[in-house]
């Protein structure tokens, strides 16, 4: 009787299990697969809202740091001519003479919560550093290979996480910059780098670390980081292809679809003026001027990187650098034409950002507090010059005007394209009083300015003027 009851109790569980199992098969064809975003295709308004944070910080630093910084621009005893990282291709450095460089790469003084605090007082928004830079040593501790900043290295700590969390902290974005091509890696043609003879089925190999190598990196660092920013570079690798970059672009937006990716993802760019040839079909958000700034304005989101001297990564006889005034100049001018401003740094092999560097972030970061909002959520306001000496921005969604002059008034200053509004107050930013102003039809606003009011505003390295208004 047991034996009867036991069986009937198994067959009863045998079908309730199969009924269970038939009715969440039946609710799993009822809930449709989730679709596959093509981020190719974004509207306008999505776009226009993962875009809006960046278009307002206006100013980033660029951080180029790496192995590089140990031979600071010699090798063998011998100044190599060129960029400080681009030592290895430029003195044709074998990759296992170069590994002994990351060996060497022991940052001791390199201390995140400060770098971080000097880019903040310098008024900085935002940060991108070298994750990986064409020499292929990572500054993150990375699954995928050990050429790594805390394997490889003596200094054994995660840089990346390190400055990420010192971001964080401090209310600053955090952004990585990659490189497509590598020189260490053999897929990646490390041989013909370093001098040696060019490698056979090519596309092939590129194919197997564009999958391999780079892509499960490229998921390391969102994964671990977060980055607000993905800055690629190194796309002119003969190998990559336009296809290529149009599935990193794709890729790296569906493991983070608000972060915001450069043209340099793809093949479009012209060369050193960094925007998209006419078609239309290239992926990337912003592009990419290098070492210049667009002549005029653009309706494509762009921002220009420069060096403080003549190099990205650290040279040790690079003395050529640039004065704070000229930086300023171009951070206004570039703010004018509605772009942003990534400022470099290149910090030595113990840590250290130069002190050149410092004393310049240390002067902008002075000019901002006092004309800040002529630089921060502004935008290009149509006329945004007036000969060589005179820029104009515009606040966003405001009937505010400033007019920047790199030239010290004197009692008085006209502004040609500016009328301001009937009964309204024109300010030199820095003095707390309102100026007295004429306006003309046909000629403009002419600004008295009288000297107390130089006084207060002291030795700036340029006078902005605030006026509520229209253009002409």
């Amino acid at each position: 009787m047991r034996t009867l009851h036991f069986l009937v109790l198994m067959v009863l569980l045998a079908t309730a299990c199969k009924e269970k199992q038939k009715s969440e098969d039946q609710s799993a064809k009822e809930i449709p697969e989730e679709e596959t975003v093509n981020y190719l295709e974004e509207s306008d308004e999505a776009f226009n809202e993962r875009m809006a944070w960046w278009r307002d910080a206006r100013f980033g630093m660029f951080i180029h740091w790496g192995a590089y910084a140990v031979p600071a621009g010699k090798y063998e005893g011998k100044k190599v001519d060129g960029i400080g990282e681009w030592i290895m291709r430029n003195a044709k450095i074998p990759v296992d003479v170069y590994e002994q460089y990351a060996r060497e790469f022991n940052p001791t003084a390199f201390n995140a919560e400060d770098w971080v605090a000097v880019m903040k007082n310098a008024g900085m928004k935002y940060m991108v550093i070298t994750s990986k830079h064409h020499d292929g040593f990572c500054l993150w501790d990375s699954d995928v290979s050990n050429y790594d900043i805390v394997d490889f290295s003596p200094y054994g700590k995660d840089i990346l996480k390190a400055l990420s969390d010192a971001c964080k902290a401090q209310g600053i974005k955090f952004g990585l910059y990659h490189s497509i091509m590598d020189w260490h890696h053999p897929d990646a043609h490390a041989d013909t780098y370093a001098g040696g003879e060019p490698s056979e089925n090519n596309e092939e190999r590129f194919a197997d670390y564009f999958e391999n190598y780079l892509k499960p990196q490229l998921k390391e660092l969102i994964t671990a980081y977060d980055p607000a920013i993905l800055w690629f570079d190194g796309e002119w690798e003969k190998e990559f292809t336009h296809e290529q970059g149009l599935e990193l672009y794709q890729y790296v937006r569906s493991l983070k679809p608000d972060i915001i990716i450069n043209n340099r993802v793809d093949k479009g760019r012209q060369g050193m003026q960094g925007m998209n040839r006419d078609d239309n079909d290239y992926a990337g958000d912003f592009g990419t001027p290098e070492q210049e700034i667009l002549d005029g304005t653009s309706d494509f989101d762009w921002e220009s990187c420069m060096t403080m001297n003549d190099t990205w990564g650290y040279r040790s006889d690079d003395d050529n650098w640039k004065s704070s005034e000229t930086l300023i100049r171009n951070l206004v001018d570039v703010a004018a034409k509605g772009g942003n401003y990534l400022l470099n740094i290149g910090p030595d092999a113990q840590g250290n950002i130069p002190g050149p560097s410092v004393t310049r972030l240390e002067d902008i970061g002075n000019w901002l507090k006092v004309n800040g909002e002529a630089i921060y959520g502004t935008e290009n306001p149509g006329s945004y010059k007036q000969g060589d000496d005179i820029r104009f921005t515009r606040k966003k969604g405001t009937p505010y005007y400033y007019a920047v002059s790199f030239k010290k008034p004197g009692n008085h200053i006209q502004f040609n394209s500016l009328k301001p509004e009937e009964n309204s107050k024109v300010f030199l930013l820095g003095y707390e009083h309102p100026l007295e102003w004429k306006y003309t039809e046909g000629k403009g606003v002419t600004v008295s300015i009288p000297g107390k009011a130089l006084r207060a505003v002291g030795n700036t390295r340029a006078w902005t003027f605030k006026i509520k208004g229209t253009e002409n």
